[in-house]
C-alpha cells in the first residue's frame, strides 16, 4: 500500500478542489448510514489522493505536520463509502462506515462533549 506523500491526486480533481494557502482543505466526516457528523479534519493533495485511492480516511495533521490514517493505531477504523466536493470547491465531505469511536478521545463524534446551544 503507498504511503499517503506518494499518492498523487489526479489533475481533473486538483483543478476543482480549492486549497487554502497552506495547501489545506476541510473535510467534514459524516457516517455513511445514519448522517451524523462524526468529526472535521483537514486534507491536502495527497492525503485526498490516498483517501480516493485506499477507501481509507487519510487526513493531515496541521499540528503534528504529518499524515494520519484514522484508525491505524487506534483501531477505529473508516471506509470511505464516498467523498462529495461542495458547490464553491472548498469543502469536502467524506461519508464512511465508523469502527468505533471517531473522535481522539474515543467518544462516537468530536461534537458530543461541548454543548454550547441544546435542542427544543
Amino acid at each position: 500500500m503507498p504511503k499517503p506523500e506518494e499518492c498523487q491526486l489526479d489533475p481533473a480533481i486538483k483543478d476543482r478542489v480549492r486549497f487554502n494557502a497552506e495547501g489545506l482543505v476541510p473535510a467534514v466526516v459524516q457516517a455513511s448510514t445514519s448522517k451524523e457528523v462524526l468529526m472535521m479534519a483537514w486534507m491536502d493533495e495527497h492525503a485526498l489522493a490516498h483517501t480516493l485511492a485506499t477507501r481509507q480516511g487519510t487526513y493531515f495533521s496541521r499540528s503534528r505536520n504529518e499524515y494520519w490514517i484514522k484508525g491505524l493505531t487506534s483501531g477505529n477504523t473508516q471506509k470511505v463509502e464516498a467523498v462529495r466536493l461542495d458547490c464553491d470547491g472548498d469543502t469536502l465531505l467524506i461519508l464512511v462506515e465508523q469502527t468505533g469511536g471517531a473522535c481522539h478521545t474515543g467518544d462516537r463524534t468530536c461534537f458530543d462533549a461541548d454543548e454550547l446551544l441544546g435542542e427544543n
